[in-house]
């Protein structure tokens, strides 16, 4: 590893020898308020194009799918007949070249899992890069550590598992330490726009662009509206001590403060996971730290082996690139609509992406919801792989005028399945069909 990625993780693990938690208490922040809005986001063609002109899109594409018994790229999966997610990716990103005429750069963050399958889908659609930027630039890794004495762990059985990503906040370190950073600077370019490639709705915005370039904030943030179901997963606070933006995992909030954590009323907006950087305020605030930018600590306690709990007991030294919110004065956040939030963590989501509650342009290739998204919920036991997915929903059912569809039992779709309104599927202890062109509900 390159020594700024020793250097970070080394100042990780001394956090951790003195028995650093992470968590962020309650009883020390103040909700987040008063923040702009997408909607107000500047509509001038020319504030977009000179703001488009001088920004970079960042895709972190490092996500196995492990939770879906994938061994590769999660991106690589199919959302329409010959559309995987890195298809719809490039088309969106070609799209707003096309319509500015900007250059554009499109770069991955990939792991060492999944890059060389990513590269080589990617190539189909030519020469991307732009400016002599690479396409590319590599995740660091690190070595977990047993739990019982914080030594890095063996594993003869794989000795692949003895080593893990450092979480998305490496996206810093790694485009330091990789020198995109600096080529990013050298070719002109100023603000760089970020999410997770399993998140189409997170399509570059040229407005945002113009109001991320009109605001001069360094960094800013995304939000969306909570809801009731919007229990898991970071959500912006005020820390009270110093009037910072602070980011709070889940895995950052103490169990006693769960219930306050998880109140909509309380904490009104979650963190997307889509964020916006000043490239030049980036640069040096690295080099005023020597290049370790001090995000929080996220203690992750794992088994080596995750399909093995018997497997030694490990911890993860993690960071969210989200945290970074609290390094930057100035830092900003601002309230974005749902469509730019559509994470793909499970077959559920899977199933609805591919379903027609989304449309995906033609032209711009932009995923927009035909309706209200209905709530799925597919048995766990039979539908949790790809592979055991695919097999029983080829294609996936009407869901636009679904309010719910839930599954249990070993169920199988034919073609053409239309479902209305609430429908649940019972389990009967058998395998049964759902015959094409069926109506369900």
């Amino acid at each position: 590893m390159p020594q700024g990625a020793i250097d970070v993780f080394s100042d990780f693990y001394g956090q951790l020898e003195a028995g650093a938690s992470g968590l962020i208490r309650e009883a020390d922040v103040d909700p987040l308020t008063g923040i702009d809005r997408a909607v107000d986001a500047p509509q001038d063609e020319a504030a977009q194009r000179e703001a488009a002109a001088v920004t970079a899109v960042i895709k972190l594409n490092g996500g196995l799918g492990t939770s879906m018994g994938m061994d590769k790229a999660k991106s690589l999966l199919p959302v329409r007949p010959g559309l995987s997610f890195l298809d719809i990716i490039v088309g969106q990103v070609q799209h707003v070249r096309s319509a500015l005429d900007v250059p554009l750069p499109l770069l991955f963050m990939h792991s060492f899992r999944t890059r060389d399958d990513s590269l080589s889908a990617l190539a189909r659609h030519g020469d991307l890069t732009v400016d002599g930027l690479p396409l590319d630039f590599l995740q660091n890794r690190e070595p977990k550590l047993r739990r019982d004495d914080l030594t890095p762990v063996e594993w003869p059985a794989d000795p692949s598992l003895e080593w893990c990503p450092p979480g998305h906040g490496d996206l810093y370190t790694a485009l330091r330490t990789s020198g995109v950073l600096e080529q990013l600077l050298a070719a002109g370019y100023r603000y760089a726009t970020v999410s997770n490639s399993d998140n189409l709705g997170a399509a570059p915005d040229p407005a945002m662009m113009a109001w991320f370039a009109q605001t001069g904030a360094p960094y800013a943030a995304e939000v969306c509206r909570r809801t009731p179901a919007d229990v898991k997963g970071g959500h912006l606070v005020v820390r009270r001590s110093d009037g910072r933006l602070v980011l709070r995992e889940t895995a950052q909030t103490a169990p006693e403060d769960a219930d306050a954590a998880a109140d909509p009323t309380r904490h009104a907006y979650f963190h997307t996971n889509n964020l916006w950087f000043d490239l030049e305020q980036l640069d040096a605030t690295l080099r005023d730290r020597n290049g370790v930018l001090g995000l929080p600590l996220i203690r992750n306690d794992k088994t080596v082996d995750p399909t093995d709990k018997t497997s030694p007991q490990v911890v993860q030294i993690e960071s969210a690139m989200g945290a970074a919110v609290e390094v930057f004065d100035g830092a900003t956040a601002i309230e974005v609509d749902r469509s730019r939030f559509l994470p793909v963590k499970t077959t559920n989501d899977l199933l609805l992406l591919r379903s027609d509650v989304y449309g995906v342009g033609h032209d711009d290739y932009r995923v927009r919801a035909q309706v209200e998204a209905p709530a799925v919920d597919l048995d766990r036991r039979f539908y949790t792989t790809i592979a055991d997915f695919d097999a029983r929903i080829p294609h996936a059912p009407s869901l636009v005028d679904a309010r719910s569809l839930t599954v249990r039992g070993d169920w199988s779709f034919g073609r053409d399945v239309v479902v209305r309104g609430e429908v649940v599927l019972d389990d009967d202890g058998t395998a049964r069909q759902i015959a094409e062109g069926s109506r369900l509900g």
